[in-house]
């Protein structure tokens, strides 16, 4: 039972502002929470490192053979047969197509009969002449019996070789209905399905010769001028990790071409392996004919424009923070940048993701997903 005097109207005046002050406090104190820790957000940031003076360049390319050409019969017809396929492996000499051979063979054997006709032709004017010769010793003919007699043999034997000469090309025409392997290779397209009728000359096969092995690469106009004929190179293959191959330039292409309006240059592998696959990605560091300064190589995605100006995200050692720093290009290639001043090797920075991140943000640096795209 509350006692009256404590529900009387001068005791709730003097404890109202007590109880308002206790209730403010116990408000304060449900509704402060403890401090959340900053989160780091996870970037793609690795060490970079000093690059090789010695280097002219970096430029992406494929795996050719040193001989690659199509594959095609030298006469028209209807293909009848393949034997091959993509990717299988011919040697010399092997048969990979044929052609329906029955025209070949018919114009085979009408040469061959033309043949027979000529010498048959031939003979009967040889033995004319050898009697009109004896006849005329003995003033039996004229002279231009004679004449005309030497004239039939001269016209037979040349009908007699052309005839020859006719069967000869009847004969090749009908061996050109077998296509064959002129070399060890590997087969590495199809152009033409059985049943269809081909002229002289069209594409039947993509053939790569064996042995030889080049990394074609297309150079910028920018960087063909310190590109030459035997400028030593080194190759490395994503899908060969702990392979490393050295080349030489043998071809600089004298135009560009004319959509990428860029310049194709073949180095030629100094030691072919059997792991060179064709069409296998790779990788050309070209050696400088002389020597350049080092710098800082980066991959091209880690640049960042702070307006007109070049700049790197760099991850702060001591609290693992963002700091936009400007930077100068020493040069730009096709697939990274080669820093002049602004870097140390060692420092991490940001490799991708350069437009997601702000200065003074804490990260968690991480490698990227795939080994090839980190810097070589």
């Amino acid at each position: 039972m509350i006692d009256p005097e404590f529900r009387s109207p001068q005791r709730l005046g003097r404890l109202l502002p007590c109880l308002l002050a206790v209730s403010v406090l116990l408000l304060a104190g449900c509704g402060r929470k403890a401090p959340e820790a900053e989160t780091a957000t996870p970037v793609i940031a690795l060490p970079v490192q000093a690059a090789d003076g010695a280097t002219a360049g970096r430029f992406p390319g494929d795996v050719h053979a040193r001989y690659e050409m199509p594959l095609s019969f030298r006469v028209g017809g209807q293909l009848s047969a393949r034997y091959v396929n993509p990717g299988d492996v011919v040697k010399k000499g092997q048969a990979l197509a044929q052609l329906d051979p029955a025209d070949t063979n018919n114009q085979l054997a009408a040469a061959k009969a033309a043949l027979e006709a000529a010498e048959h032709r031939l003979l009967f004017a040889t033995q004319q002449r050898d009697r009109d010769e004896a006849q005329f010793k003995q003033n039996l003919i004229s002279q231009l019996q004679l004449q005309q007699t030497q004239d039939t043999y001269a016209s037979s034997l040349a009908g007699r070789d052309q005839a020859k000469q006719q069967y000869e090309l009847a004969q090749n025409q009908s061996r050109y209905t077998t296509l064959v392997a002129d070399h060890d290779g590997a087969i590495t397209s199809r152009q033409a399905d059985v049943g269809q009728v081909l002229t002289a000359g069209q594409e039947v096969f993509g053939f790569a010769w064996s042995g030889e092995r080049e990394v074609y690469l297309d150079v910028p106009e920018s960087r063909i001028d310190g590109i030459t004929v035997g400028q030593q190179a080194k190759v490395t293959l994503p899908a060969l990790p702990n392979h490393v191959f050295a080349a030489h330039v043998r071809e600089v292409a004298p135009a560009a071409d004319a959509q990428s309006r860029t310049y194709l240059v073949k180095l030629t592998i100094d030691q072919p392996s059997d792991a060179l696959q064709l069409g296998m990605t790779a990788d050309a560091s070209l050696q400088a004919n002389k020597p350049v300064a080092p710098g800082i190589d980066i991959p091209a995605t880690a640049l960042f424009h702070q307006g007109e100006h070049p700049a790197v995200w760099v991850v702060r050692p001591a609290d693992a923070t963002l700091e936009l720093r400007p930077v100068t290009i020493m040069r730009y290639g096709e697939r990274d940048v080669l820093i002049s001043d602004g870097l140390k090797a060692g420092e991490r920075v940001v490799m991708q993701g350069v437009h997601t991140v702000s200065a003074g943000e804490k990260v968690a640096p991480i490698a990227p997903p795939h080994p090839e795209d980190a810097p070589q």
